[in-house]
């Protein structure tokens, strides 16, 4: 059925223009859009206009579309409208429709923006991001300076819990994940090292790159999608529920009381956390070593000690230190910067795994650079 079978305009006496609805308007058929009666009202000019739908057969929610947006023609051009040859159901769904006017703005723009809009959108965006981690990192730090001193106020039951949780209960997974990274690199090392009877320096391969590397890199992954993504939940949940600003009506620091205490709590478990990483993986190497290149344990063991040194140690140590501040602060900041939706509190804790992941791996790249100019 085309257009005109649909709608039909004619002129009365009166100066009225007469807008005839007929046949069957579904959605899913071409329906005539208000610019066709606004071309009629140019053409004509008219002081009125009379709607009638004697001939309207079956229609759906396209009739009401198209006689709201003709009366919104009207108004504009101050034309009088007449519905009352109209079905009384159809009037009423009007009237219901025009209830409540169109929230301006309501409608999303299909239009993109243009690309240095975008361009600039996402520097500016960059920029703010960069100062609210600036006064994060600035309002911590004085935070963890009070805490040194015993002045920053937070419960050191929340602490215990915490330390138990970012220690202990970590354990299982640290274990898994840097044994089976031991037998992985001492499995690699030992397909290439048995190619020049060299076999037996699985043990230094396995045992530098655990106690300098690995390890506390591979503690820091771990940590940053179980514990720095538990931060984020907490504090964004918190956040959601209004807790943080009840604190902070209370007259308590919401850095102190929340952020202190995880912090203090990866700082100290984290060096622990290595130590036992660093030990599990060269346990992971010993096993390729005795069970596949017919090493006895002693052997493995005493080529470990003679390749690892107290220097290694005590750098895998600190940078596990420093990864433990970066994951607190990733946990931390995308937790307070939480939306105030249930979805956001999903999102913050994403991007906290994602920011602590990045952060610890710009800090190992960092310091693998320090590290060679000091020739540790």
């Amino acid at each position: 059925m085309s257009a005109s079978d649909l709608l039909a305009f004619d002129v009365a006496d009166d100066s009225t223009l007469i807008v005839r609805l007929a046949g069957t308007w579904k959605l899913r058929s071409g329906m005539p859009s208000g610019q066709t009666l606004d071309r009629e009202l140019t053409a004509r000019s008219p002081q009125r206009v009379r709607f009638q739908a004697g001939d309207l057969k079956d229609w759906d929610s396209s009739v009401i579309s198209f006689l709201t947006q003709a009366s919104a023609i009207c108004q504009e051009r101050k034309i009088e409208q007449d519905r009352g040859e109209l079905p009384e159901g159809l009037r009423r769904l009007l009237e219901l429709a025009e209830a409540v006017p169109e929230k301006k703005g309501a409608r999303s723009e299909t239009a993109r923006e243009p690309f240095l809009a975008r361009l600039g959108n996402s520097a500016i965006g960059a920029r703010d991001s960069a100062i609210e981690m600036l006064a994060f990192l600035g309002e911590a730090t004085i935070a963890l300076a009070k805490a040194a001193v015993g002045r920053a106020r937070f419960r050191f039951s929340d602490l215990a819990v915490l330390i138990q949780d970012c220690g202990a209960a970590a354990l299982p997974i640290v274990t898994l994940i840097s044994f089976l990274v031991g037998t992985i690199l001492a499995f690699v090392g030992a397909v290439q090292l048995e190619q020049f009877g060299a076999a037996i320096y699985v043990a230094d391969l396995v045992g530098i790159a655990m106690v300098r590397e690995m390890g506390a890199m591979m503690t820091g992954i771990i940590m940053a999608g179980r514990t720095g993504a538990a931060f984020a939940a907490q504090l964004g949940t918190m956040k959601v529920t209004q807790e943080i600003d009840a604190l902070t009506t209370m007259g308590f620091s919401p850095i102190e009381y929340l952020v202190v205490p995880r912090m203090v709590a990866l700082i100290l478990m984290m060096p622990l956390l290595c130590l036992y990483a660093d030990l599990m993986g060269i346990l992971g190497g010993a096993a390729v070593g005795v069970g596949m290149l017919n090493l006895t344990l002693k052997t493995y063991v005493q080529e470990t000690f003679a390749a690892v040194t107290i220097g290694h140690l005590v750098g895998g140590v600190f940078k596990a230190s420093v990864y433990g501040v970066l994951i607190a602060i990733s946990g931390c900041l995308r937790g307070t910067q939480c939306g105030s939706s249930a979805s956001a509190v999903g999102d913050a804790a994403t991007s906290a795994v994602v920011t602590g992941i990045v952060f610890i791996v710009v800090a190992c790249g960092t310091f693998a650079f320090l590290f060679n100019i000091l020739g540790i």
